[in-house]
């Protein structure tokens, strides 16, 4: 008999339904969101595993690695689809959206979507790390800036080597902002000087693979936008047509 499975993922547990291929719900769980813990227990059913499904999210291309691993048929469904088909249930619980994609599966209703490579995933986990870092020293200046403006002191357009400097002017002879101001300065010296670091080895991983030195030699674009290109697309031969990149990144 084939079974179809439809996984729920959450953090701590995942929410699992076993459908025949009648589409009769054979047996229902929840298990640890572990691939481990998951291989055990669908190794333990009776019949034929057609197919495994569960969302595209964090947690998912860690548990579709484990279970491809293991020999288990698991593919990951498009979100947005997925959720709209699950909106219409009338009760939204873990339960019944495992039950929910396990239908999908069962009816070939779903869009699959590509599994990110490994290292793929530690690329943009190196990015992601760098946009964080950023995004939290620019948020730290703006406050500042904003601290200041209060008192009627303006920063103006200023480079960020003179930022600090510039900072510690204005604040200079009011006890209170040199208060306010010093531990901001202290917190954003340490966010630059690791986004100097995360810069150097962002710019070391470009230099280190091919395609994306080639995608540095066309004008404007640098290391992060090639390392973030790169690692999105990752498996060229999942497109037919060089044409098919483009709407799939958004552009049409």
């Amino acid at each position: 008999m084939r079974l179809f499975v439809g996984l729920d993922v959450s953090l701590a547990k995942t929410a699992i339904c076993v459908l025949s291929e009648h589409g009769k719900i054979i047996k229902e769980a929840e298990v640890a969101s572990e691939p481990e813990m998951l291989v055990r227990w669908l190794g333990d059913l009776d019949g034929r595993i057609a197919a495994i499904g569960l969302e595209a999210g964090p947690l998912s291309q860690w548990l579709h690695r484990g279970l491809k691993e293991a020999g288990l048929g698991a593919v990951l469904m498009e979100t947005r689809q997925a959720k709209g088909a699950l909106k219409a249930m009338p009760i939204k619980t873990d339960r019944r959206d495992a039950e929910g994609i396990a239908r999908l599966l069962h009816l070939g209703w779903f869009r699959p979507v590509h599994c990110k490579s490994v290292s793929a995933q530690e690329v943009r986990a190196v990015l992601g790390a760098r946009k964080a870092v950023q995004q939290s020293m620019i948020a730290l200046e703006m406050s500042l800036r904003g601290l200041l403006r209060n008192f009627g002191l303006r920063v103006g357009a200023i480079s960020r080597g003179k930022f600090e400097r510039r900072i510690r002017e204005l604040a200079d002879g009011n006890p209170m902002l040199e208060i306010a101001t010093e531990p901001m300065l202290r917190a954003r010296a340490a966010l630059r000087l690791e986004l100097t670091t995360l810069e150097k080895q962002v710019r070391q991983l470009a230099q280190n693979d091919p395609v994306c030195r080639r995608l540095m030699t066309i004008p404007g674009v640098g290391a992060v936008v090639a390392l973030t290109y790169r690692s999105a697309v990752d498996d060229p031969a999942r497109f037919t047509s060089s044409k098919r990149v483009g709407p799939w990144v958004g552009p049409t």
